[in-house]
């Protein structure tokens, strides 16, 4: 039972999930939850590609692992290298056979930009000086131009998409904060080693406040309604907040990791935000 529920754990369930959850938000954007079909294909590819690509992250980063997520379970031994390989090639796959079925934009994005970039990323851009992280918020802004183009509708995601973008690129430098350790042991090439700690933290309060200034733009320019601003107060603006407070101090490990999941919570309530929005 252990070595079934370490394989399980290598996917990132809560991961795979919270993807999922979005697309179905995303969808609910275009107002398109009855086109039961295609929510269900979207979904449960980019679920299958969050799954691959967890997999195939922890089979490269055995030994980055080793130091910052010794808890995973290959650093564990519950699951070898060769194991989570496979697994990674055979939701990828999956993923892009179901692709297949949507219109000629969204094989486009997903099997031809999405799927090659997740395995760059993973092979050779991670851990280098700012292109992974770009890569990284690209991927999760086009999970929703995925979204778009699978329905036909475009347009409706682009401010999804760059909100997306803007949030993942901050979490991602902030995870960098709290891996330096282990990154740096290996000779990766992430900002806070090259760039150092000072200018990482100046990075990240900059960010913070062009995404909290930029976010609010489509509210003031009268593009979506109270609801928006209602709840990207609570989940992106107080976040981001909090945030910029822990990194104007010495941020501790733990307040990075922190400050990292603080910002999944916020892409969420910027996908509802959205949502609400448009009511």
């Amino acid at each position: 039972m252990k070595i079934i529920y370490h394989h399980i754990k290598l996917l990132r369930p809560l991961n795979v999930m919270t993807s999922g959850l979005a697309i179905i938000i995303a969808t609910a954007i275009l107002d398109e939850l009855n086109n039961h079909h295609v929510l269900l294909i979207t979904t449960c590819i980019v679920m299958l590609y969050t799954a691959a690509s967890n997999a195939l992250n922890d089979a490269l980063d055995y030994e980055v692992d080793l130091i910052n997520r010794p808890e995973r379970p290959i650093p564990l031994g519950y699951v070898s290298i060769q194991s989570a390989l496979i697994i990674s090639f055979l939701l990828f796959n999956f993923g892009a056979v179901l692709c297949l079925q949507l219109p000629d934009m969204a094989i486009v994005i997903g099997v031809f930009i999405s799927l090659p970039l997740m395995v760059t990323y993973s092979t050779n851009l991670k851990g280098q000086y700012l292109i992974g992280n770009m890569v990284v918020s690209f991927l999760l802004g086009a999970s929703f131009l995925f979204v778009g183009a699978s329905h036909e509708m475009t347009s409706p995601m682009l401010i999804p998409m760059l909100l997306a973008f803007g949030l993942t690129f901050l979490r991602e430098i902030i995870k960098d904060v709290a891996d330096m350790e282990g990154d740096l042991s290996l000779g990766l090439k992430t900002y806070p080693i090259i760039s150092g700690i000072h200018s990482s933290r100046r990075v990240i309060i900059l960010s913070c406040l062009l995404v909290g200034f930029f976010s609010l733009v489509p509210y003031l320019i009268g593009i979506y309604g109270p609801g928006y601003l209602l709840l990207l107060l609570i989940g992106i603006e107080i976040p981001l907040a909090i945030i910029m407070f822990i990194f104007f101090k010495n941020p501790s490990i733990s307040s990075a990791i922190f400050s990292a999941r603080l910002l999944k919570f916020s892409t969420l309530m910027g996908l509802l935000s959205i949502y609400f929005g448009t009511l």
